[in-house]
């Protein structure tokens, strides 16, 4: 049978035995007439009064939206907030992109987010965790941890964030007060939030958000930093949009978490053998820091000592900041994890390298990734994988289990008790 696996703008097909499990999102129906749809859930929000009646008519604003790494549909949200509010807003409103750690989103993503004239309509800027002059320190977190946050967003009048639900491979969720730590925190914060203890707690995983002292201490964070409106959306496959959340930030982000849980877990009865998966496509299969989510969704259902086969474009290559250079330090994914684990201080990128080791530490990866050489792959402790159905058939007997997760991270299997 042919499979279609989300690969960079397109897809990757392959031919498997028809014996092969296939596990993808319910994706819900999709909404019709968005626009209106989004004008409608701005006018009557969740926990919320209308945000027409939140902004004063010499209220600063501040709009923050998801980066380039992201596939949120930010010019229809941006669109119909400018609807509400009028054309002329655009004066004293300033959108700022939730970089986190990212590098900064270029002019011709944004183009493509945004479409060319919205972009250059507004006031964009990339928040730059590092430059401590754009940041202030607001407090510190129950556990602790400080909270640095972009100064242009703590002084904006009316603070605003646009961001995109889907299940997060140790936050829980995407969207909520994810825009604001890490979208626009400071560097320690990030990397505190982020530490070897949060990542390693049990609660850190795919769609949880109780008990998770990540999303916990982000929710912490949000609070302290304020938010006077938040819209939040999930999507479809092709990026259509199958659910609008607005409103409290709160209250917006449990709502659409409960539609996206939905949507995304798929209870499976016993661990398979070999694990096809992806990253999504474009733009989430960016690089292979990104990649290592579908990765992890692929190892919940793997069994120990089994076999993922992953197909990421990676047309950006590795990643970013420290990722590459821990890979490389260590000869083996345990000595990775054990480093990290024991270090006296975090590093930039580390959590990346600690869930990707813990994969690697349960299952072989099989990559295919046209971004990145054959030398490039075996650096990064995976196997090069040139033909995805090829390397499935070289790896499967007769009794083994095959399963395909066509759209990677956007679905997230789990072994039922």
């Amino acid at each position: 049978m042919r499979v279609d696996l989300a690969y960079g703008d397109g897809v990757l097909p392959i031919e498997l035995d028809e014996d092969a499990d296939i596990i993808e999102p319910r994706d819900p129906p999709r909404v019709d007439n968005p626009h209106q749809a989004l004008r409608e859930a701005l006018r009557r929000p969740i926990a919320s009064p209308p945000l027409a009646d939140l902004v004063r008519p010499d209220d600063s604003i501040v709009v923050v939206i998801s980066d380039s790494t992201r596939p949120a549909p930010n010019r229809l949200m941006l669109e119909a907030l400018l609807g509400e509010l009028g054309a002329d807003v655009t004066d004293r409103m300033h959108v700022l992109v939730a970089t986190g750690l990212h590098r900064p989103t270029r002019d011709d993503e944004l183009d493509r987010m945004l479409g060319h004239e919205l972009h250059h309509e507004l006031r964009i800027t990339n928040h730059e965790a590092h430059d401590e002059s754009s940041l202030r320190h607001i407090g510190k977190t129950s556990s602790g941890r400080p909270v640095l946050i972009n100064r242009r967003y703590l002084d904006a009048d009316v603070r605003i964030t646009l961001g995109l639900i889907e299940p997060h491979f140790f936050a829980g969720f995407s969207g909520g007060a994810k825009l604001i730590l890490p979208g626009v925190a400071g560097e320690a914060s990030i990397l505190r939030n982020h530490d070897a203890e949060m990542i390693g707690h049990p609660n850190a995983r795919w769609g949880t958000l109780a008990g998770n002292p990540i999303h916990r201490e982000q929710r912490e964070a949000a609070r302290m930093a304020g938010c006077e409106f938040s819209v939040n959306v999930t999507i479809a496959g092709d990026g259509a949009i199958t659910g609008i959340f607005a409103g409290e930030l709160e209250a917006v982000h449990d709502t659409g978490c409960r539609a996206a849980l939905q949507a995304a877990m798929q209870p499976v009865d016993e661990a398979y053998d070999v694990v096809i998966t992806t990253n999504g496509g474009h733009p989430l299969d960016l690089n292979l820091y990104q990649a290592v989510k579908g990765m992890d969704a692929a190892a919940q259902i793997v069994r120990p000592g089994g076999h993922i086969v992953m197909a990421a474009e990676c047309r950006e290559g590795a990643g970013h900041g420290d990722f590459v250079h821990i890979l490389r330090e260590h000869t083996t994914p345990g000595a990775m994890i054990r480093s990290i684990r024991n270090a006296r201080h975090v590093r930039g990128d580390q959590w990346q390298n600690q869930i990707f080791g813990r994969v690697l530490d349960s299952a072989t990866v099989h990559l295919r990734a046209d971004g990145l050489t054959d030398d490039e792959i075996r650096a990064a402790h995976c196997v090069p994988c040139p033909d995805v159905a090829r390397r499935t058939r070289e790896l499967t007997g007769s009794s083994d289990r095959t399963c395909v997760l066509p759209r990677g991270p956007f679905t997230i299997p789990y072994i039922a008790a």
